[in-house]
């Protein structure tokens, strides 16, 4: 073996030095490159098991639900209703897109936070000069490449149904009438319908006629018991003046009901949607991260958005009531569309309707809180974590 010169050893130590040192050398920057985001891009598309159960709750379960009821309204139209309507959209975005898209969201960031340190791949990363940083902040525009088209393909399949398989007509509390009618146009509808809205249409603080509406009406029938006397039928202006106040009552919630989603709240809910899977996506990554493996962050997420996010929401705790306000669930169901109604007790309180009082300015605080809390968090732990 020949030795090298003194002065050809320090020759080649000072070009490794100075090829570490070029400008051109960006293994050091924060900033992931576009090969490291494709890298991690490819690592997660390759696991079948999450992109399957990707595919099946984000377009699996809605497609499946409206195929059957496209079926069975082709088969039987008298015995099932239309596959479409607002009341169907509503019902998939607030029941289905939303909560459970946040964990399957919140399942794909686990995994992109944990798969180096469980495959056993951290130090084989590390040890190529990369930022952690780097390596960190390349799992966000890789993991949203697939949870944001998978999300967005699954609602416009639920938006194109429920637009061109409508109902032809708007079923109000069981009456079909026209949609968008005027508040004029209403009331005329209850004068020319008296029975059907008297019967039919909710109402308060108004007293009852005595008018006989049979067994599933709001009235119910009018039984008389022996030796009662029979109340007096009303006359038909006391009658129609009763139908005009509950038409006056009721037209506000019936201007918030639609034969087909308007294209401002498909808009709107598309994006109500998609941030909630970005954030199920970014706490994901997050916590995965900060604890090192994947199944306990999975399960600690399942326990938010399902026990959690209901109890904290509607319940006030003496002396916490700020920290309630802080929860993204929280801050979440404030700006959800007011068009969507309030469908379950877990979402879908587009008015807010009994939830801790939260002004808008808070809750996208909050939000953009939680994004850039838990990123920071995922971050600072794959940088001081041991390889």
């Amino acid at each position: 073996m020949t030795a090298l010169p003194p002065q050809a050893r320090t020759g080649s130590v000072q070009h490794v030095v100075e090829a570490e040192l070029r400008p051109d050398d960006h293994r050091g920057s924060p900033l992931p490159t576009f090969a490291m985001i494709a890298t991690r891009f490819m690592e997660l598309r390759k696991r079948r098991g999450l992109m399957i159960a990707l595919i099946a709750v984000n377009i699996g379960i809605p497609g499946v639900f409206l195929a059957i009821r496209l079926l069975a309204h082709a088969i039987a139209p008298h015995s099932y209703g239309p596959a479409g309507g607002y009341s169907v959209f509503s019902g998939l975005v607030v029941g289905i897109l939303f909560g459970f898209g946040f964990i399957v969201a919140a399942t794909l960031g686990c995994s992109a936070g944990a798969v180096d340190l469980t495959e056993g791949v951290f130090r084989h990363l590390v040890v190529t000069g990369r930022s952690r940083v780097a390596l960190y902040l390349a799992r966000i525009p890789a993991g949203l490449a697939i949870i944001v088209p998978l999300v967005a393909v699954g609602f416009t399949i639920v938006c194109s149904v429920c637009v061109f398989a409508a109902p032809a007509k708007l079923s109000y509390d069981g009456v079909n009438m026209p949609a968008g009618l005027s508040r004029s146009a209403f009331v005329s509808f209850a004068k020319s319908h008296p029975n059907q809205v008297y019967c039919d249409f909710p109402y308060r603080n108004l007293t009852s006629l005595g008018v006989p509406c049979g067994p599933n009406g709001n009235v119910g029938k009018i039984t008389t018991p022996p030796g009662v006397t029979a109340p007096i039928p009303p006359s038909k202006a006391q009658f129609e003046a009763t139908v005009v106040k509950i038409a006056n009552q009721d037209y506000t919630d019936y201007s918030k009901n639609f034969r087909t989603p308007p294209l401002s709240l498909m808009v709107e809910a598309g994006m109500w949607v998609e941030l909630e899977a970005i954030l199920g996506f970014f706490v994901g990554l997050g916590l995965a991260s900060l604890m090192g493996q994947r199944t306990v962050p999975v399960v600690l997420m399942i326990v938010l958005e399902v026990i959690l996010t209901p109890l904290l929401t509607r319940e006030v705790i003496p002396h916490m009531i700020n920290g309630q306000r802080g929860l993204v669930g929280l801050a979440m169901n404030h700006i959800e569309p007011s068009a969507l109604p309030h469908l379950s007790g877990l979402h879908g309180s587009g008015n807010g309707a009994g939830l801790l009082s939260e002004s808008t300015t808070v809750a996208v605080c909050v939000i953009v809180g939680w994004l850039v809390v838990w990123t920071v968090l995922g971050a600072w732990r794959m940088a001081t974590r041991d390889a």
